[in-house]
């Protein structure tokens, strides 16, 4: 479990305790209860099963693919994919492949619904790219509707691995991908997806 969920779901089971104490109402003490429980469930943190085979790319997020495109970047064409999560996905972000974070950053911006197409423009987002020696990866961390905080664990300079966990959006929202344009798609729209398990792209290897 991310520590958020320690934080949140502990201090509802003390709200709880104090209204049980206070009024004497098990009834009141329900809906904190309720609510505890939730948040202990939102924030969990599986392990997952990483794929290890050469020049996979796994997915960073859990959730569903709504969006498979090609767009023009100021470092030529890429593919890209976006991926919604809803309140009932795992929240944790991982990294898609092994390499060096080359730049993290972050811009405030609106909270409107991470469905919309223009949400990977206008929305409070974080940027990371990570640099394979090989191949840049890019993903942003996209709040949404009800997201309103992004979490990143990692820094420039770190070294990641594939399916590393490297951050968090709480509640829904979206999580944007870009890959060279030569990965092999993997996967299609209307797929739904899990963060470090499913293979979303293939990339060519040297030689083969």
């Amino acid at each position: 479990m991310v520590k958020d969920g320690y934080f949140y779901g502990f201090g509802f089971l003390a709200v709880a305790v104090a209204l049980r104490v206070l009024t004497g109402s098990t009834g009141l003490a329900i809906v904190p209860v309720v609510l505890a429980v939730f948040f202990f469930w939102f924030f969990r943190d599986p392990n997952r099963a990483i794929p290890s085979g050469p020049g996979q790319i796994v997915s960073p997020a859990d959730g569903k693919i709504h969006e498979v495109d090609f767009v023009e970047t100021a470092q030529g064409p890429r593919l890209k994919l976006s991926i919604f999560l809803n309140v009932f996905d795992v929240h944790v972000n991982r990294a898609p492949s092994e390499s060096v974070i080359s730049e993290v950053t972050y811009r405030k911006g609106l909270f409107v619904n991470a469905m919309r197409q223009d949400s990977a423009v206008v929305n409070e987002q974080n940027m990371i790219v990570m640099d394979s020696g090989t191949h840049e990866i890019v993903i942003k961390q996209i709040a949404g509707l009800l997201a309103r905080r992004i979490v990143c664990f990692v820094k420039v300079g770190d070294r990641v691995k594939r399916g590393e966990r490297v951050g968090l959006i709480k509640f829904g929202s979206r999580v944007d991908i870009l890959m060279p344009e030569s990965a092999a798609l993997q996967v299609k729209k209307g797929d739904r997806v899990k963060g470090g398990a499913t293979v979303l792209a293939v990339l060519p290897q040297a030689g083969a």
